[in-house]
C-alpha cells in the first residue's frame, strides 16, 4: 500500500488543502516522502458532520455487524506486514521487533473487542418485570441497557504509533460501543497514520458501514485539536499524552455549552516500593531487572519507574550500587521526537540541579543528535517531600531513588506523590505485614498495583486498568486498556412499559441472542 500523504474523511480518502507537512526520521530529524496535506476548517466540519450522520445507524447494526467490523479491521492491519512496520520504524526509531509486536497487539485488542461484542455482557442488560397487583403502588416494566454516548475524537499517542493510536484501544473500543471516530493523527507518525487509516476505511466498505463511522484528520498547531474538541457533534474525547495537552482538552469541553467527557491519560511516574525483606534478600536482582524495565524503549512508556522508595541503609547502598553497575551498560536511545528528547534533558536538568539531589550513574554516552543517555538520581525522603520539582514526570530513561529513614517515612511519601497509573510493591514473605498496612494507600493513589514485577509494558486482557487517580487520568473511574475499556463511551438508558417489538434485541422476552441478563434480580440467560 503507497502512502499518498492523504486523510480519510467518512472512509474516503483526501488530500487536505490546508497547508503541508511532512514526517520526520526520528534518528536524524530529516523530512520523509511524500508531503501531507492538512485539513482545513471545512474538513473538520465534514468529518464531524459524517459522523454524527452515522451514529443512528451504526450504534443500531446488530452486535455480529461490529463484530465483523473490528474482525475486518484487524485483517487488515495484521495484512500491512512490515510495510507498516518499516514506516513505524523511519517515524519514531523504535526497534522492527518491538512495531511487531505492537502490530500484534493492535490486532488483538480489535479481536478482543470483538468478542466483547458478540458475548453480549457489555449491554448490561436488566430487566424488572412489571408488578401490576404490587400494593400500595404497581411497578411498571423496566428495562436497562447500555448505548453508545455518540461520536468519538481520538488524539494519536506519541509512544505507541499503532496500539494507541489510530487503530488503537480508544478507538476500538469506541467503534466497540457503537460510536463512530475522528481521529486526529499525531504529526511524529504519519505515514504510519494514513496506512492504518487506510486499513480502517478499507474494512469499512467492504463490510458495509456507515460511511462517516471512521475519519483521519492531520493538522499542525492547536486549532486543529480545539476545533474538533469543540465541535457540537462530538460527544466524548480519548487523549495520551501530556498532562498539559490533557488539562487543555478537559478545559475545552467543560468550557462547551454541552460540556461531554475527556477521558486523557497524562501523567504518572509509578512509584516502585522496595520492601526491606525483599531489599536486603534479592536487592541484587531487583535492581538490575529494574534497570531493565527503566531503559526498555528509550524509557518512552507511560508506566516507566520513575521513582524508587526504600529505606536507607547498607541494603539500599548495595541496590544503588548495583543499579549503577546495570545502568552503565546500558547504550543510549533515540527518542521519538526531537521535541521529547529535547523535554526529556531539560527535565532531568531540572532534577540534577535540585537541592539535595546525587546523580547515582547514567549510561554509555549519545551517538546521535536525538538519543536519551539513561540516567538515575538519589535523593532523601525530607529533600523529596520539601520540593515539588522532585515530583515531576519526565518523560524517558530516568528515574530517582529516594532513600526514607524508616517505613513511616516511606509511607509519608506515598501519601504525598499524586495519583498513579501504577504502583509496585517488591517483597518477601518478612515483608507481607508491612505491605498490608500500605495496600490500602496505594489503592487510593494507583490504577494497577504490581507484586514483585515491573510496570513496563499492559496486557490487553479482560482485567487490565491502566487508568488511576488525577493527574494519571483526567477520570480515575476509566481504563484505557482492556475490556472494560469500552464502558468510557456507553451511557444507560431505561424502557418504561416499552412494546416487546420496539425494544431492543437484548431487552426483548424471549432474549433472542441468549445472553446473560439481571431480570428481577437474578443473572439468567432465560
Amino acid at each position: 500500500m503507497d502512502i499518498q500523504g492523504s486523510m480519510i474523511i467518512g472512509c474516503e480518502t483526501v488530500t487536505g488543502q490546508g497547508g503541508f507537512m511532512h514526517a520526520y526520521a526520528a534518528s536524524t530529524g530529516e523530512p520523509i516522502s511524500p508531503m501531507f496535506g492538512c485539513a482545513t476548517q471545512e474538513d473538520v466540519e465534514q468529518a464531524c458532520t459524517l459522523a454524527a450522520q452515522a451514529f443512528d445507524s451504526y450504534r443500531r447494526l446488530s452486535d455480529e455487524r461490529r463484530a465483523q467490523f473490528l474482525d475486518a479491521i484487524a485483517w487488515e492491519i495484521a495484512s500491512l506486514g512490515s510495510v507498516l512496520s518499516e514506516r513505524a520504524h523511519a517515524e519514531t526509531a523504535l526497534p522492527l521487533a518491538r512495531l511487531e509486536g505492537e502490530r500484534m497487539r493492535t490486532v488483538n485488542q480489535l479481536r478482543l473487542f470483538a468478542t466483547v461484542i458478540r458475548d453480549g455482557r457489555w449491554h448490561g442488560a436488566v430487566i424488572d418485570n412489571a408488578q401490576p397487583e404490587r400494593t400500595p403502588l404497581p411497578r411498571s416494566d423496566l428495562r436497562l441497557q447500555h448505548i453508545g454516548i455518540g461520536p468519538v475524537v481520538v488524539f494519536g499517542a506519541s509512544n505507541f504509533p499503532l496500539a494507541f493510536s489510530v487503530a488503537g484501544g480508544d478507538t476500538a473500543s469506541a467503534l466497540a460501543a457503537g460510536c463512530p471516530v475522528v481521529v486526529k493523527a499525531h504529526p511524529a507518525h504519519l505515514g504510519t497514520s494514513e496506512l492504518v487509516a487506510r486499513a480502517i476505511a478499507k474494512a469499512a466498505q467492504d463490510t458495509g458501514m456507515p460511511a462517516g463511522v471512521f475519519s483521519m484528520v492531520i493538522g499542525e498547531g492547536t486549532w486543529i485539536g480545539e476545533s474538533l474538541a469543540k465541535h457540537p457533534a462530538i460527544r466524548a474525547i480519548g487523549f495520551t499524552g501530556s498532562r498539559q495537552g490533557g488539562l487543555a482538552l478537559t478545559r475545552i469541553a467543560q468550557d462547551r455549552p454541552t460540556p461531554i467527557p475527556v477521558y486523557a491519560e497524562m501523567s504518572s511516574i509509578n512509584p516502585v516500593v522496595v520492601f526491606p525483606a525483599a531489599l536486603a534478600a534479592r536487592g541484587e536482582i531487583i535492581a538490575r531487572d529494574y534497570i531493565d524495565s527503566l531503559t526498555f524503549g528509550a524509557g518512552q512508556f507511560c508506566t516507566n519507574p520513575g521513582l524508587v522508595l526504600a529505606i536507607a541503609g547498607d541494603a539500599l547502598d548495595a541496590f544503588c550500587a548495583n543499579a549503577a553497575e546495570a545502568i552503565a551498560a546500558k547504550p543510549a536511545a533515540t527518542m521519538l521526537t526531537p521535541g521529547i528528547h529535547a523535554a526529556f534533558r531539560r527535565g532531568i536538568g531540572q532534577l540534577v540541579a535540585a537541592t539535595g539531589v546525587a546523580q547515582v550513574a547514567s549510561g554509555q554516552p549519545a551517538n546521535g543528535p536525538y538519543d536519551a543517555v539513561p540516567i538515575l538520581l538519589r535523593t532523601t525522603a525530607d529533600d523529596f517531600l520539601a520540593n515539588a520539582v522532585l515530583e515531576q514526570d519526565v518523560f524517558g530513561p530516568g528515574s530517582l531513588i529516594v532513600a526514607c529513614r524508616d517505613l513511616a517515612q516511606l509511607e509519608a511519601v506515598l501519601s504525598h506523590i499524586e495519583g498513579q497509573l501504577t504502583a509496585t510493591v517488591q517483597l518477601d514473605d518478612d515483608d507481607h505485614a508491612h505491605v498490608r498496612e500500605v495496600l490500602p494507600l496505594l489503592e487510593r493513589k494507583a490504577g494497577r498495583i504490581l507484586f514483585n514485577g515491573f510496570p513496563t509494558g499492559v496486557e490487553v486482557s479482560y482485567a487490565m486498568v491502566h487508568g488511576g487517580p488525577f493527574p494519571a487520568t483526567s477520570d480515575g473511574r476509566s481504563t484505557s486498556v482492556g475490556a472494560s475499556a469500552i464502558g468510557r463511551f456507553l451511557r444507560p438508558i431505561c424502557y418504561q412499559d416499552a412494546p416487546d417489538s420496539l425494544l431492543p434485541t437484548a431487552l426483548r422476552a424471549d432474549n433472542p441472542r441468549g445472553i446473560w441478563r439481571l431480570v428481577d434480580g437474578e443473572l439468567t440467560r432465560e
